[in-house]
């Protein structure tokens, strides 16, 4: 009887981690892919340097190993930090700047339209 309960939570806790770590590679693509975008014009700019001088050598090898490698070192970077984070036992639902992810908004912030003050209901003690 405990053997099959240390069977169960070895498992539950296998599953809790791949979720993590899939929910943190996905959060770090997101981030990578809409903060980091100058960056990424960066890395692309490089990148792009790095296949006009292989292109000398290798006329279409070059190119490709150029992009392959600046794809490659971001998806082991991302997938490295994920794993970094995953063994930390840090989960993404407990990081405050990613309410986001689970689908709470932020309640201190509240729209208000320039024609509210004659559409709207709602008396705001600022207009």
């Amino acid at each position: 009887m405990t053997l099959a309960r240390s069977q169960d939570s070895d498992s539950l806790y296998f599953l809790l981690a791949a979720k993590s770590f899939l929910l943190w590679t996905f959060t770090l693509i997101v981030c990578m892919i809409v903060i980091g975008f100058p960056l990424l014009a960066l890395v692309v700019s490089v990148g792009a340097l790095l296949a006009g001088a292989l292109h000398a050598i290798l006329p279409l090898s070059g190119v490709l190993f150029a992009i392959l490698s600046v794809i490659g070192i971001h998806a082991v970077g991302i997938m490295l930090m994920a794993g970094f984070l995953t063994s930390q036992r840090i989960h993404p639902q407990e990081v405050e700047w990613l309410r986001w992810l689970n689908g709470q908004a932020n309640p201190l912030h509240t729209s208000i339209y320039a024609s509210c003050p004659l559409t709207c209901d709602i008396n705001h003690p600022s207009i």
